[in-house]
């Protein structure tokens, strides 16, 4: 892969470059939408991710080139204009990263020529745009010799999400994508960013990844309305509770106290944020114990409160949920991401993942009309030089 990206990089930017990089793609194994909760987060870096070759420029101008998007050439900007402009498509990810580094203090006195390749589908919801984010951080991080810790970069990262591009969304996905280990799981407190890391040991089973392959567009999606639903239920209950967000209370208080918010759309966004953050902790044990039947059952658990009472799946992850929960060894399946289209994930016993595709991917596709795609994810480490 990195010879055959390197001779690309020589025909688009006409020098080779100095530096090759990785930043993987993540799956979030349960704790869905209660990032921005102020609760807690399960996720996992993969094998699956961006590539970068990169090399400094003597002038301020900055190349972005995309093998996955080679129709549009090379996308130019200068250090000296940052804006976010929407004909740069794509490249407002990187520009952002730049953006924001500068304004943090950062010293970047030079251009950079970029080629990025991506091996995440796009619009999956395996977070392509965060692993854009990341890898690029890591590229300004080396090649200007930056003092910044990779909380810090995503952080950043976060920060271009959400101010650069416009899109609400919380610090799972760059952060796992920065801090992502090999064969371990994040369990990562949103409120606090505390995190330890839990060993992911599936033993006999793994994850698949099942995708829709119906697009989600973040931006476009009702993710910022599930958002604002939710302050609106917490406010309600502060009202009568002393807390900072949805995540810092437990089921039982919830309940207790429920009546207060009035309004059965916000009773039920606010009954997910808080139960699907008592499952991400209760999941932690069960893995700590090598409980995988437990783990399995809190998967199924958080794709029903996701269907019902967020509101966040439809048809086609349904579907395919259902037809991994029925199929013989599979301990559990839900949707991952925001939802919406995009992913599921399913732990499947190996042995049967050959037919286990086979069967799910020909229930998806007679209900749906469109085949569904499946890769096995390998948990693996966080964004780097390689």
């Amino acid at each position: 892969m990195e010879k055959k990206l390197s001779k690309q990089f020589v025909t688009i930017f006409g020098e080779e470059a100095t530096g090759s990089y990785f930043a993987p793609g993540r799956i979030n194994l349960i704790g869905e939408h209660t990032d921005y909760n102020g609760g807690h987060v399960f996720p996992a870096s993969i094998t699956i991710g961006t590539y970068g070759l990169a090399r400094k420029r003597t002038d301020r101008k900055i190349r972005f080139y995309s093998e996955n998007f080679s129709q549009l050439g090379i996308i130019e900007c200068s250090l000296d204009d940052l804006s976010y402009q929407p004909t740069d498509d794509w490249t407002n990810y990187p520009k952002g990263m730049f953006k924001y580094l500068i304004e943090a203090g950062n010293s970047i006195e030079s251009g950079l020529d970029i080629l990025f390749y991506g091996t995440i589908p796009n619009g999956a919801g395996l977070s392509s745009s965060a692993s854009i984010e990341l890898l690029t951080g890591v590229i300004i991080k080396d090649l200007f010799d930056l003092p910044i810790e990779m909380t810090a970069l995503a952080l950043i990262g976060k920060k271009v999400e959400n101010e650069f591009i416009g899109v609400n969304s919380g610090i799972m996905d760059q952060f796992a994508i920065a801090m992502g280990k090999k064969d371990y799981a994040i369990l990562l407190d949103t409120n606090t960013l505390k995190y330890e890391l839990v060993p992911a040991d599936f033993g006999e089973y793994v994850v698949a990844i099942m995708n829709t392959n119906k697009r989600r567009e973040l931006a476009d999606s009702k993710y910022n309305q599930r958002r604002a639903e939710c302050e609106e239920a917490l406010r309600r209950l502060q009202t009568v509770l002393n807390i900072p967000s949805l995540g810092s209370i437990d089921e039982a208080t919830f309940i207790e106290h429920q009546e207060v918010i009035e309004d059965e759309i916000l009773i039920k966004r606010a009954k997910h944020a808080v139960s699907e953050n008592q499952r991400t902790l209760k999941a932690r044990a069960a893995l700590e114990k090598n409980d995988l039947a437990t783990f399995g059952r809190l998967l199924n658990d958080s794709h029903q409160s996701l269907k019902v009472d967020y509101e966040v799946t439809g048809i086609e992850l349904d579907t395919l949920v259902a037809a991994a929960q029925n199929h013989p060894g599979v301990l559990g399946a839900r949707m991952t991401g925001a939802g919406f289209g995009g992913c599921a994930i399913a732990l499947v016993k190996e042995q049967n993942l050959p037919e286990f595709i086979q069967n799910v991917g020909s229930i998806y596709q007679e209900k749906i009309g469109f085949e569904a795609s499946f890769y096995k994810a390998s948990i693996a480490d966080g964004a780097r030089k390689l």
